[in-house]
């Protein structure tokens, strides 16, 4: 009696995935989402006309009632607050993009290819912070344009950039679990703006927190977004120290702005990375 062999089992074509892989795919993905920015410039409007066009706005419009600044010029206050802004509208970017992916199907693509699925959410992130950068460099050229000058030296210029980027690394994580949770992008503008734009003009962005009223200013001092907005104008020279009575952030913003950030990654992140797990799943 002849019997005959069974066929050997075709190797799995999807390969172990290494850190050298992993990075390669990042990358890939990241070019991916330049490429899609290159091909509809339209997309940078967010991160180079507005950034003018909020400047611009408030130092001539709304800086002319505004004189009470610490005794800098209010073009120089202004400046760290819109940038602050800016990173933390850096989601918005990362959860419309997440959102649309997932809508159109090209997440399901690119998971039958041989590739780590964390990859999509690393070149997608590191591509939105790219995306924001744009527009914090646009505002730096047209705060200097307008008066905006760093007065301290190169390691605090270059540690205060360092706490933009890494306060916008925080938010991405916000914006996937908000690009993994809604089902439009429609939705996600709606979340966003309604969850983001008063948090962020109820700080010390655009205005000093002296003159609020007690309860208001205590939940405006405590507010991440103002120990990196101040954390960024005492490294720039561009505003005096808190005043004595301020919330325990703004006498270290600096250490808050870190431990904020840190903080802010540790409690969103794994919810974040559930959603999306649960919404690509098979």
């Amino acid at each position: 009696m002849t019997t005959t062999a069974a066929a050997p089992t075709a190797p799995s074509t999807r390969p172990d995935i290494t850190s050298t892989n992993l990075a390669q795919q990042s990358w890939i993905m990241v070019k991916r989402n330049l490429i899609h920015t290159k091909r509809q410039p339209e997309m940078l409007s967010d991160v180079t006309v507005q950034p003018i066009m909020f400047v611009l706005l408030f130092a001539f419009v709304f800086g002319a009632s505004i004189t009470d600044t610490g005794g800098v010029s209010y073009r120089e206050f202004l400046l760290p607050g819109i940038m602050g802004q800016t990173i933390v509208f850096s989601a918005f970017i990362v959860a419309a993009g997440i959102t649309s992916d997932l809508d159109k199907g090209i997440i399901d693509r690119f998971r039958s290819l041989p590739i780590a699925r964390s990859s999509v959410l690393i070149g997608r992130s590191i591509a939105s912070l790219l995306h924001s950068s744009i527009g914090i460099a646009v505002m730096a050229v047209t705060g200097l344009l307008i008066g905006w000058r760093i007065r301290n030296g190169v390691l605090d210029a270059v540690l205060a950039f360092a706490l933009i980027l890494l306060f916008g690394f925080a938010m991405i994580w916000f914006g996937i679990l908000v690009g993994s949770l809604m089902r439009s992008v429609e939705a996600v503008n709606g979340v966003m703006f309604t969850a983001l734009f008063p948090v962020t003009f109820l700080a010390n962005t655009f205005v000093p927190t002296g003159p609020m009223p007690t309860w208001l200013r205590v939940i405006a001092e405590w507010n991440p977004i103002s120990s990196l907005v101040q954390a960024m104008r005492e490294l720039w020279g561009n505003g005096p120290a808190a005043a004595p009575g301020a919330q325990l952030p703004l006498h270290h913003p600096v250490l808050s702005t870190v431990i904020w950030a840190v903080a802010l990654t540790v409690v969103i992140a794994p919810f974040a990375l559930r959603a999306y797990n649960k919404r690509t799943a098979d």
